[in-house]
């Protein structure tokens, strides 16, 4: 339903506008490599750039679609979460979106004033606190899906069926190379009650 939070990653600090350009920096040539090895890590570094750029450009125009709404991205992952999952523990959120339970708590405050998110104590944990959705909120998700569809299918209209499935087929066929180099522990989906 909702692929935002795969947008995860945020631009470094060091000017990736670098990046942006059709040529990527060339790495130093190594004495020892022949022209098809030098070749293979030109084109690595390309593909390497040409993603992180297409992610960059997709962040960036998707945060500027969703700015008339006062959502930040990782508002907007919070509400697109609950929106399969309302009613979720707060450590449960911070635990799915990775990030420390002091930011999420941050989030949530900032959520719960804007009257988009109340929180309710746990019947049978008293110390935690659960996280619904407000009707307002129900209505925000189902607009920003909306749009994020319409975002999505424009992004892609250069493409057909076909070659947007290749292009998932590759993609996965890099974040597997990715996992088993650096082993990544997936997030964990809740369980519905």
């Amino acid at each position: 339903m909702v692929d935002t939070l795969a947008t995860a990653v945020q631009p470094s600090s060091r000017g990736d506008d670098a990046m942006t350009g059709s040529e990527p920096p060339r790495p130093p040539p190594d004495a020892g490599s022949s022209p098809a090895s030098a070749s293979a890590a030109r084109r690595g570094i390309r593909i390497a750039a040409k993603i992180h750029s297409v992610a960059r450009m997709r962040r960036k125009t998707f945060d500027q679609m969703m700015k008339p709404h006062g959502v930040t991205r990782a508002q907007w992952w919070v509400l697109a979460l609950l929106s399969r999952h309302d009613g979720m523990m707060q450590t449960q959120l911070a635990d799915v979106l990775q990030v420390g339970k002091s930011s999420v708590g941050a989030l949530i405050e900032r959520l719960e004033a804007a009257k988009l998110v109340e929180r309710q104590p746990d019947p049978i944990d008293k110390r935690g606190k659960r996280v619904y959705l407000t009707r307002a909120a129900h209505q925000l998700v189902k607009r920003m899906i909306d749009e994020e569809n319409r975002f999505n299918r424009q992004m892609l209209s250069r493409l057909t069926a076909d070659e947007g499935d290749q292009l998932i087929r590759l993609l996965d066929n890099i974040e597997t190379a990715i996992t088993k180099m650096v082993p990544i522990e997936p997030a964990q989906e809740p369980e519905r009650r």
